[in-house]
């Protein structure tokens, strides 16, 4: 369920659009969240979560919050520096760096925070949870947690390359 647009110089892809209904008198009254995921393509990323009575304004709202929260992920060319795990609730996320032309293998949440990133090589596995929020969490939090290269020889006090 990821449709995707572009704003300016950002990608925004829907992953989730969840309908609530609360009874009144006359009948049900319905209203919609939407989760985005925010990227420029280029190594930002972010999620949003918007609420609205009708899902465009939703998907807006989301929009909005998303770019509000991008954070920058180091990215080795087309790839992820080093292979990384991420959790969040009961969902868990391990992305693999790929060769070029590999391609993102990764299920439609997973993927759209890849693509939303400008990740285009990637090998991702997840498990537990398959809620799709829970995976866009685990997977920002798999991004987060990766180091470059010059960052791992700094902090080690020691020459790599």
């Amino acid at each position: 369920m990821s449709t995707e647009t572009t704003q300016g110089a950002l990608i925004d892809k829907v992953v989730k659009i969840r309908r609530c209904a609360a009874v009144v008198k006359g009948g049900r009254r319905f209203s919609f969240t939407a989760m985005v995921v925010v990227g420029d393509g280029q190594g930002r990323v972010g999620w949003g979560y918007g609420k609205a009575n009708e899902v465009p304004p939703a998907v807006e709202k989301a929009i909005k919050d998303g770019s509000r929260n991008m954070v920058a992920i180091p990215l080795t060319g087309t790839t992820i520096p080093h292979q990384v795990e991420g959790h969040f609730g009961a969902a868990k996320v391990v992305l693999v760096p790929a060769r070029p032309g590999t391609g993102v293998i990764a299920g439609a949440a997973v993927r759209a925070v890849c693509e939303a990133c400008g990740i285009r090589d990637i090998l991702t596995k997840s498990f537990g949870s398959p809620n799709p929020i829970n995976l866009v969490k685990a997977t920002l939090n798999a991004l987060q947690s990766l180091r470059p290269l010059s960052e791992v020889e700094r902090l080690r006090g020691v020459s790599l390359s």
